[in-house]
């Protein structure tokens, strides 16, 4: 099987449970975008778009549709009836930037929305304390936070900006910290450390593959850390995929194991942000 016949048959899986959760796209009848997993609304876009199916496809226009039937005039986007987070609302705006529609005037009234909610820390958070008050939840949400930055990189404009260099101050202080932090508890452990693709939370390759965009990030050691522990990770220049969902596996773009010809284009992206500084390409520790 040829690597387009691949693709296709990746594709095709990913539609065929467009109707799971009861409607079309991958939602539900009231419009839950995140229900599903692994194949939820947002979800499922995204490995589209990964696979390269063009924006124009009716399944992605579909979900782009849904996702501005759930904005709202304050710039937050409601993925489910109930409370709205601001996890949320990053993950619909991150979809609707990696379709192209990061000029949309819906769009840049949710990027204020951050911009206006941002934490002294530099974070985001979700007041959601499934684990009690404790010292910890001090700290905004890094895996919130490292989502409005991939959400911010793909707008024009906001390179340098002093508040998203506060931001990824705050990610790069999370790698010293380590320890779970924020309402919701994310850590640096064993798990983070794994290579997870598709990127679908917070981890190391996502984390890495983020911070690469901001010049803020590439000249900190801390980054330079996280980056030599990807590097870790490569065999003969690829990306080889050490975690995903069960769901998941029997697509051939994310196989746990095996190098991932996708996975592999996103670090030589890291690559290609580190060499605008100048640098020379990072070579794999011996």
């Amino acid at each position: 099987m040829t690597i387009a016949e691949q693709t296709d048959a990746d594709v095709a899986a990913i539609l065929s449970h467009r109707h799971d959760q009861g409607a079309d796209w991958w939602t539900t009848p009231d419009r839950k975008l995140l229900k599903g997993a692994p194949f939820t609304t947002l979800e499922s876009a995204l490995y589209l778009l990964e696979l390269g199916v063009p924006p124009e496809h009716e399944a992605l226009r579909g979900v782009a549709q849904l996702i501005f039937d759930a904005w709202r005039e304050d710039g937050r986007i409601r993925t489910a009836p109930g409370d709205l987070y601001p996890c949320h609302t990053a993950l619909a705006a991150n979809v609707l930037c990696r379709m192209g529609y990061a000029q949309d005037a819906r769009v840049k009234r949710t990027l204020n929305y951050f911009l206006d909610t941002q934490q002294p820390d530099g974070g985001w958070r979700c007041e959601k304390y499934s684990f009690g008050h404790g010292e910890e939840t001090r700290y905004s949400t890094p895996y919130t936070t490292l989502v409005v930055l991939d959400l911010f990189r793909q707008v024009p404009g906001f390179q340098n900006d002093p508040r998203l260099d506060r931001a990824v101050d705050f990610l790069l202080l999370h790698w010293e910290i380590r320890r779970p932090i924020s309402p919701c508890h994310y850590g640096i452990g064993s798990r983070f450390m794994q290579v997870e693709y598709p990127m679908r939370g917070y981890g190391l390759f996502y984390y890495v593959y983020v911070l690469s965009f901001y010049e803020r990030a590439r000249g900190d050691k801390r980054f330079q850390e996280a980056l030599s522990a990807l590097a870790c990770k490569t065999a003969n220049g690829e990306i080889v995929v050490e975690r995903v969902v069960p769901k998941l596996s029997a697509l051939r773009f994310c196989q746990k194991g095996r190098a991932s010809a996708a996975a592999t284009a996103r670090w030589r992206e890291i690559l290609q942000n580190i060499a605008k500084d100048g640098a020379e390409t990072l070579a794999k520790p011996s």
